[in-house]
C-alpha cells in the first residue's frame, strides 16, 4: 500500500468515528422509563408528548437511531437533509432540500417543522438534531424579502472569503428560525438539541446557524460583514433596508444570553473534528507512523493554508530529532475566495497548491478532505497529494497555473488523479488534513 492509499484509510477512520448513529447511540439511551441524554435524565413518565426535530447533513442518520431507541414514545417529527442524504425512517418525515444554498423545498420543509415547534407544550420534550448543512437547510425569509433575495445574499456570502461565524451572523439576521428563534418556537416545552459540530471551537450558536442557543450577534455586525466583504452594492436595496431596520431597533433582534425561552433549554455536542482526529491518529500508528495531531482549528485563506502546510511538512522532515515516518493531523476548515469559474472545492483547491509547492520535493504526501464526503458542488470529498502529482500534471500537458486561477481543482484532478470519493458520508465535522512525511 503506498502513501496516498495509506492517507486515504488514516482520513477514512477519522470519518468512521464520527458516523451518526454511533453518536446518537453513545449519547441517547431509554432505561426504563428514563431517558438518558447526555447528562440530563428525563422521566417519560411525566412528560407529555415527543417530538423530532431537525436539519443538517447527518440529520437523517441521528433521527434514525433516535427512532431505534425511543421507537413508539415518538408522536411525530420532522427533519430536513440535503437532497441524496435521506433514509427511511418511521415516525418521523424527512425533507430534502438546497445545500449549500437554500431553495423553495427547504422553505416549505421549515414551515412544517416550525409548526411542530409552536404544537408544543409545557409537558413536551422536544429533540432537536443539528449538523453541518443546517444553515442551508432550515431557511426562512422575512415578509419583505424573497426566497430569490435569500438565495443570492447566500452564494456571495459563501464566495467571498468570509468565515463561517461571519456569514452566520447575516444568515441569522435574514431569519425567522435562526440564532435562538427556534428555541423561542419551542418554549415553553424542554427543548434538548444534540449537534454535530463542523465549525472551529464547537461553538453551538454558529453551527446550523445556532437555532436552539442564544445569539450574541447583532444587527450591526451583520451590516459591518457586508461592509467588509464589499457585497452591500450587489444586494437587493430591500436587503440592506432591512438590516438597517434592525439596526435602529424597529425590527427586534435575535434572542441573547439570559431570556426567559432558553430556561428549558438544552445544547449537547456529541460529536467534533477532535474525535476524529484522534481516531485518525490511532490508525496512523496501524501503520507504524508517529501520529502527531497538531491543530484543530486550522482556518484562514487556502494560499496562505497551504504554504503553512508544505513549510510545516518541511520542518518535520529536517528535524533529526523527530522520528519518521511521521503523520501530522490537523482539522479545521478552510476560506477560498473564487474569481474563477471553475469546479472545485476548498479541500480540493487547497490540496492543488500544495501539489504546486511540492514540485520537486519528494517524500511528503498531503491529503485535504471533507468529513462529509462532500467538497463544495462536486462528488469528491477532497484529493491528495504528492510531488509525483505535478509530474502526472506534466506528462499530460496540464498547466497548474491555469487551472489554479481558473479555481478548477475538480477537473484538474480528475485528469491527474488524486481524488478522494467517499459518496455522501451523513455526517460532517469539517475538514482533515493530514501530512505524511518520510
Amino acid at each position: 500500500m503506498n502513501r496516498r492509499e495509506i492517507a486515504e484509510q488514516i482520513f477514512l477512520a477519522g470519518v468512521e468515528s464520527v458516523l451518526p448513529d454511533k453518536l446518537i447511540s453513545r449519547n441517547l439511551a431509554l432505561k426504563g422509563n428514563t431517558l438518558h441524554i447526555g447528562q440530563k435524565r428525563i422521566n417519560l413518565d411525566k412528560t407529555g408528548r415527543v417530538f423530532v426535530i431537525g436539519a443538517g447533513k447527518a440529520s437523517a442518520i441521528m433521527a434514525r437511531e433516535v427512532e431505534k431507541i425511543l421507537g413508539d414514545r415518538i408522536t411525530r417529527g420532522h427533519i430536513i437533509v440535503k437532497y441524496g442524504h435521506s433514509t427511511d425512517l418511521k415516525k418521523i418525515k424527512i425533507s430534502e432540500a438546497g445545500h449549500p444554498f437554500p431553495d423553495s423545498n427547504g422553505i416549505k420543509a421549515t414551515k412544517r417543522l416550525l409548526e411542530i415547534a409552536y404544537e408544543a407544550d409545557s409537558d413536551d420534550l422536544v429533540i432537536c438534531l443539528l449538523s453541518g448543512g443546517g444553515s442551508s437547510l432550515l431557511c426562512d425569509c422575512p415578509d419583505e424579502l424573497t426566497p430569490e433575495d435569500l438565495v443570492l445574499v447566500n452564494k456571495l456570502l459563501v464566495n467571498c472569503g468570509a468565515g463561517i461565524r461571519e456569514i452566520n451572523a447575516v444568515r441569522k439576521h435574514l431569519s425567522g428560525v435562526k440564532g435562538g428563534r427556534l428555541a423561542g418556537a419551542v418554549y415553553p416545552a424542554t427543548l434538548v438539541s444534540l449537534i454535530l459540530s463542523d465549525v472551529i471551537g464547537d461553538h453551538p450558536d454558529i453551527i446550523a446557524s445556532g437555532p436552539t442557543t442564544p445569539d450574541p450577534t447583532t444587527f450591526v455586525d451583520a451590516i459591518e460583514v457586508l461592509d467588509k466583504y464589499d457585497i452591500k452594492s450587489s444586494l437587493p436595496g430591500r436587503i440592506i433596508d432591512y438590516l438597517y431596520e434592525g439596526a435602529i431597533c424597529k425590527i427586534p433582534d435575535t434572542p441573547k444570553p439570559g431570556e426567559e425561552i432558553f430556561n428549558r433549554t438544552s445544547n449537547i455536542i456529541i460529536g467534533s473534528n477532535s474525535i476524529a482526529l484522534e481516531s485518525a491518529g490511532r490508525k496512523a500508528l496501524e501503520y507504524n507512523l508517529n501520529a502527531i495531531v497538531t491543530e484543530d482549528q486550522l482556518q484562514g485563506d487556502v494560499v496562505t493554508v497551504s504554504e503553512f502546510l508544505v513549510d510545516t511538512a518541511l520542518k518535520y522532515r529536517n528535524d533529526k530529532n523527530e522520528i519518521k515516518p511521521v503523520c501530522i493531523l490537523m482539522g479545521g476548515e478552510t476560506t477560498v475566495k473564487m474569481t474563477g469559474k471553475g469546479s472545485g472545492g476548498r479541500n480540493q483547491h487547497l490540496a492543488m497548491l500544495c501539489a504546486g509547492l511540492l514540485e520537486k520535493i519528494p517524500g511528503i504526501t498531503i491529503l485535504c478532505a471533507g468529513t462529509d464526503g462532500s467538497d463544495g458542488p462536486t462528488k469528491a470529498a477532497g484529493a491528495v497529494v504528492d510531488y509525483e502529482t505535478i509530474i502526472a500534471a506534466f506528462n499530460k500537458n496540464i498547466d497548474i497555473q491555469e487551472y489554479t486561477s481558473e479555481f478548477n481543482s475538480y477537473n484538474f484532478f480528475r485528469k491527474t488523479g488524486g481524488h478522494i470519493i467517499t459518496g455522501p458520508t451523513m455526517t460532517n465535522v469539517m475538514d482533515i488534513v493530514l501530512m505524511i512525511v518520510d
